[in-house]
Formats: C-alpha cells, sequence, structure tokens
C-alpha cells in the first residue's frame, strides 16, 4: 500500500532504509482533545489529560525490545502559538518527535500527514506494530486493515465511546485510553458503556434540555 506524499516536509531522523523492524505510535492531538471534551462533558482541565510520559512507557514496554517511534501531530492556530509552547516541549521531553501544521482555514486537518508517514515509515523498514489514538475512523480504518491484513499488529488507543469502527473491526485491536496505566491522575468523570457496574449508572446529558430550542 503505498501514500508517499510529496508536500508532507521530510520526517525527523534517518531516512535510510533498514531491516531493523519498528513499532510506531501516532497521535491525532486535535481529534483526542476534542473527543475528550465530549466525552467528560465539558473543557479538559490539566488533570483531565492524558500524561505523556506514562503512555510512552507503555508502549515501550510493549515493544520487546524493538525500534520505537512517537510522534504527535498537531494544528497551529493563529496566535495560539505561545500558549502551547510548553505542551510541544514536554512531549519532546518525554521522547515524542512533534509534527506542527498552521490551521489556517476551519477544515485544516493533520490526518494526510499522519498516513503519509505512516506509509513512508513501512517503506523504510519492517513495521511490526502501529498503534494510532485517534477516535477518526473514517481516516483511519481502511489504511489500518490493511496493514493489519499484511502482517502489522494494528492497535487503537482512544475513548471507547467515540471509537466504534476500532471496537468493530476484526482486524484492529482496541484499548481504551485509560486503561493505558498512568495515563491518567485521577478517573475521568465518564460512565463507560463497556465497564458498567452491575447495579448500573446514570450517564449525565452533556447539553440541558432547554438548549434543544436554540436547535429549533
Amino acid at each position: 500500500m503505498s501514500r508517499v506524499s510529496t508536500t508532507t516536509p521530510a520526517p525527523y531522523g534517518s531516512t535510510v532504509a533498514t531491516d531493523a523492524p519498528l513499532d510506531l505510535l501516532v497521535w491525532d492531538a486535535p481529534n483526542i482533545d476534542a473527543t475528550l471534551a465530549g466525552v467528560i462533558g465539558g473543557r479538559p482541565s490539566s488533570a483531565s489529560r492524558p500524561r505523556f510520559d506514562a503512555i510512552a512507557r507503555w508502549f515501550v514496554q510493549g515493544s520487546g525490545g524493538r525500534d520505537v517511534e512517537g510522534c504527535v501531530f498537531t494544528n497551529i492556530a493563529p496566535g495560539q502559538a505561545a500558549s502551547v509552547r510548553g505542551w510541544v516541549e514536554a512531549l519532546r521531553a518525554s521522547g515524542f518527535a512533534v509534527f506542527a501544521k498552521p490551521k489556517l482555514q476551519s477544515d485544516d486537518d493533520i490526518d494526510d500527514a499522519m498516513l503519509d508517514h505512516i506509509a513512508l515509515r513501512v517503506t523504510q523498514r519492517p513495521l511490526r506494530r502501529l498503534v494510532v489514538a485517534s477516535a477518526d475512523g473514517r481516516n483511519f480504518l481502511e489504511p489500518m486493515e490493511s496493514y493489519a491484513r499484511d502482517g502489522v499488529e494494528c492497535l487503537v488507543i482512544a475513548f471507547s465511546e467515540v471509537a466504534g469502527y476500532a471496537q468493530e473491526s476484526p482486524l484492529i485491536e482496541f484499548l481504551d485510553l485509560e486503561d493505558v496505566p498512568g495515563a491518567f491522575t485521577t478517573p475521568l468523570n465518564r460512565t463507560r458503556l463497556d465497564a458498567l457496574p452491575p447495579q448500573g449508572a446514570w450517564l449525565q446529558p452533556t447539553r440541558s434540555l432547554r438548549s434543544m430550542l436554540e436547535d429549533a
């Protein structure tokens, strides 16, 4: 499956082909952040955001000694650079490369850059494990299933509420992001349908009933 783009900047690191197997993690930062807000029903706080150092440890521990690469892809809106600089530096300090793209239009996205980077790595070396952090089944389902058919272990980490594409696929493994050890310092304010208590649980509305009048 070839998808190498001539419009994506050259990736960091060596571009020389090698036989050394690789485990690759790519993180769809805009998608996961928006999804988190929907899952907890409000703006995420620092305590409710995932810890990338914990995610890095989990990823490396599962590599079995193979080479590992973690990449976070994000959009930077005008005027946003100062507010996200600390977050970007924290990612880099945790071992992640960061691909940052300016968000000049409302529909600017980084999914194509993610897919191009995966495809490039596939041309350079044997890909053994591919971990995608995204709930965007529209763009990632078909490519991941194709890689899985080629023998790549494919795993999606996201929130179960919004990643049905991975949970329903017979070729892709799924792990709820909150199940990554240490990913969150405190339990998120959510009720998971795949982990209900025996006595049942209430799922609170994320919008008020009266707000429906605004949509009429």
